[in-house]
């Protein structure tokens, strides 16, 4: 669910973080495969939608066994943990903290032990009814005369969703899934296992990406098609929305658990998802790069170059130049290896202009009148430190162009934007916004344009963080937020077998 890394983070100030992902969920049905490998490479590529932890769980038939720990999925695993993880079945997670802090025992698969074995859950995605679902996890502990435990516990959403699934003594993992899903409410993309079977699903509006994939003794399951790259599986298609499937000896089935209400989300076309990933038939670079040429006939500018803020401004840069008929080119250098578990500089190392992210090469923009093409800006600080660096290095106009509307709202449903009222775009205008950050002119594109890029129906499309326009209700503001499960009473510990 992630707090800054290379990709995520391309700020100049490391703590002027932007939108961060959600989280990455991966599963696997292969009897014979190494399957914790195969977890382990399809977390690989799904690395950029969090940083903070990873986790497999494996099942061997008789027992899940599950190693998880704080750091980048390469951090976590060796050679050694992975052939140690045997078995035909397994499922992964990358984490960002969306629900609950950062922490070991958040970090997933969450593992339950039940009445008639164990379930291991990944989530990818943000719940708006956790209040609701805690209180009812309360009232069947009670009931049953089970000790909801005073220890050291997890505060996540995905934690309460895994001991409801535990709390069904009298049915299987599968029918306690098709009795809690119906009432979970925001966004869930799951991935979850019992001894022999994979499950997956898929909340109603289907607001984060889920994927099944098929291998040639296996299936599997993930957050985007480019994890299905990695392991050499092929795509079959999209989990629907309020879907359900498991996978076992007896093969894959599939069952709705609610009426689908599609509502993807549309940022994950800006920014969340691998331009490589295909979502709703449609390569995200290709939206990417329609987004920049859309961008150009809405908001042209006489320039001499066209640069990208590297990585995720590079494809609507290309599409932006494609259209304009300005030359593209590279005018920043990024350090890939500054992640999160790099040293922070103080004030005082951030005052001389310190440029842990990116650099740019003088001969390529001196004199230059240069468009730089970037997916968003949220606090404005990032934008505000690249313009003057890129005047600093001699270009003779800075015009800045964003592939998305104005960031007016927060999300809820996976997203860890700033606060409202950290949001730049919440109340000034967007010629008070160049001032801010000193371009020659700024310009976003227009939602209308944004949608139609995507070649998704506008109402297909959640587009909250643009509009303010929320398509699941959303509680009191008492009863929503990351720390929701941290100021309640604490749930019971995570218990690892």
């Amino acid at each position: 669910m992630p707090r800054g890394d290379g990709r995520l983070t391309h700020d100049l100030d490391p703590q002027d973080a932007g939108p961060q992902d959600a989280c990455g969920v991966f599963g696997v049905w292969a009897p014979g495969e190494e399957v914790a490998k195969l977890t382990y490479f399809g977390l690989y590529a799904l690395q950029h939608r969090g940083q903070e932890s990873a986790g497999i769980a494996v099942s061997n038939g008789r027992q899940i066994l599950v190693y998880k720990d704080m750091g980048l999925v390469s951090q976590v695993f060796d050679e050694a943990t992975l052939e140690s993880l045997k078995g035909d079945v397994a499922i992964g997670h990358a984490r960002y903290s969306t629900t609950g802090s950062s922490v070991w025992h958040n970090a997933q698969p969450t593992f339950r032990p039940t009445a008639v074995g164990s379930v291991a859950l990944g989530h990818n995605g943000n719940l708006t009814n956790t209040s609701e679902l805690t209180e009812l996890l309360r009232v069947r502990d009670a009931e049953a005369g089970r000790d909801a435990g005073k220890a050291e516990t997890a505060t996540s959403d995905t934690a309460v969703m895994a001991s409801l699934l535990a709390s069904y003594p009298d049915r299987t993992v599968e029918e306690a899934a098709l009795e809690v899903l119906p009432q979970l409410r925001g966004a869930f993309s799951l991935v979850f296992m019992d001894e022999g079977t994979l499950y997956a699903a898929r909340d109603p509006q289907g607001i984060r990406p889920l994927v099944l994939g098929r291998l040639e003794r296996g299936w599997v399951v993930a957050s985007e098609t480019a994890a299905l790259d990695i392991v050499g599986a092929s795509f079959i298609r999209e989990i629907q929305p309020g879907e359900f499937i498991a996978i076992d000896a007896n093969g894959l089935r599939a069952e709705r658990f609610a009426k689908a209400e599609p509502k993807g989300c549309i940022f994950e076309y800006v920014y969340l998802a691998r331009p490589d990933t295909t979502i709703s038939d449609q390569r995200v670079f290709s939206v990417r790069a329609e987004i920049g040429r859309r961008l150009a006939r809405e908001f042209p500018v006489d320039a001499d170059l066209v640069i990208p803020v590297p990585e995720s401004g590079t494809p609507a840069a290309i599409g932006y130049a494609e259209e304009s008929g300005i030359p593209f080119g590279h005018g920043l250098v990024k350090n890939s290896y500054v992640g999160r578990t790099f040293i922070q500089p103080s004030q005082t190392l951030r005052q001389l202009g310190i440029r842990l992210k990116l650099n740019p090469l003088r001969d390529v923009i001196a004199g230059k009148r240069l468009v730089v093409v970037d997916d968003s800006i949220v606090r404005g600080n990032t934008q505000r430190a690249l313009v003057r660096m890129l005047r600093e290095f001699g270009a003779a106009e800075v015009h800045v162009r964003i592939s998305s509307p104005p960031v007016k709202w927060p999300c809820f449903y996976g997203i860890d934007f700033a606060s409202r009222a950290e949001l730049i775009a919440n109340g000034i205008s967007v010629d008070e916004i160049r001032r801010s950050i000193d371009a020659d002119s700024l310009a976003y594109i227009s939602l209308d344009q944004l949608v139609e890029a995507t070649n998704v129906p506008k109402d297909n499309l959640c587009r909250a963080c643009f509009d303010g326009i929320y398509p699941v209700a959303l509680p009191e503001d008492d009863v929503i937020g990351k720390h929701l499960l941290e100021v309640q009473d604490q749930l019971p510990l995570e218990v690892i077998q």
